[in-house]
């Protein structure tokens, strides 16, 4: 082996040792900011009671954390680029888990809208597409497994944290709860975010990908102007809205079936069941970002998207 042929292999090892070290940070982000989302629905009964509201009232909390989180990705794709990853990324974990903090507090449904919906929606929405972001740069020639490997640790995340906050809820209490558990993730997430940088210029990880692949950047105007941009929207609309409607909603669907008081091998049956839900939520993420990679983005929805009307049917 020549010198030469050397270096070039030792480059792509390092390339390739530095691409899964980032991997590892941003999967710890996102789990550290997936709490908010997936484990709200065991909140709902609590508040409901301490503000003395109704269910529908309460609701619109999650509503107004998944519409910042989604509708301000642009603008917060744009922070990202223009602050760093690093300064971005510790900030959106940051508010994620000051919204918890804040929530904790909240005597009023005003300040629950805005410290748990508003701030916590800007908050991981900053994480989440930071993150992304970040991961299709390292993985030019992996983008689906690994844009679908931190959707994962954003899925999965909620499982480590929902039976400790489900038991905490019943022995302290809401506020108690929120207070712990806001600094403890907020504080996780904004430490994991240092770690994070963007891959070097001089040998990026652009020098991995294939050789028969290409890549084309798109700016968002012209993305706008293309229908299959419309169309994915609309699918992506009511796949989400299926899938958010059963995760915010399952206390209370449980409560409905009379469910909320029975024990499955020993553990309740709600948290249980949040807890599998994560799981299955998680490792389909990865799977079908590699299933992508090889078969193909457009086989690999119409799949998807199949099955999601059947699990929403039954």
């Amino acid at each position: 082996m020549s010198r030469e042929q050397y270096l070039i292999e030792s480059a792509q090892i390092k390339s390739l040792s530095a691409r899964g070290y980032q991997l590892a940070i941003g999967i710890i982000c996102m789990m550290a900011i997936s709490s908010p989302q997936y484990v709200w629905t065991l909140f709902t009964a609590p508040l409901t009671a301490k503000l003395g509201v109704s269910l529908a009232q309460v609701q619109i909390t999650f509503s107004l954390l998944i519409i910042l989180q989604t509708f301000f990705s642009p603008l917060q794709g744009y922070l990202v680029d223009r602050f760093g990853i690093r300064t971005l990324v510790g900030l959106g974990c940051a508010l994620s888990g000051l919204s918890w903090v804040l929530a904790s507090q909240a005597s009023s449904l005003s300040m629950l809208y805005l410290s748990y919906g508003v701030v916590g929606g800007l908050g991981t929405g900053i994480v989440y597409v930071g993150i992304v972001g970040l991961m299709v740069r390292w993985f030019p020639d992996r983008r689906g497994l690994a844009a679908g490997a931190v959707a994962a640790g954003y899925g999965m995340g909620a499982m480590i944290t929902t039976f400790p906050i489900s038991n905490s809820l019943q022995n302290v209490g809401m506020e108690t709860t929120m207070l712990t558990f806001g600094l403890a993730l907020g504080i996780v997430g904004l430490v994991a975010s240092r770690f994070l940088r963007q891959p070097p210029t001089s040998q990026s990880a652009d020098s991995l990908s294939k050789p028969n692949q290409v890549v084309v950047d798109v700016p968002p105007r012209e993305v706008l102007k293309t229908p299959v941009f419309w169309l994915m929207f609309a699918m992506f609309t009511m796949m989400s809205t299926s899938g958010l409607m059963v995760t915010s909603q399952m206390a209370s669907f449980a409560k409905d079936f009379g469910m909320t008081t029975v024990m499955v091998m020993g553990m309740a049956a709600l948290p249980l069941a949040l807890t599998i839900d994560r799981v299955c939520n998680g490792l389909t993420r990865p799977l079908f970002g590699w299933i992508s990679d090889h078969y193909g983005r457009e086989n690999t929805m119409a799949f998807a998207f199949f099955f999601e009307g059947i699990a929403m049917t039954l």
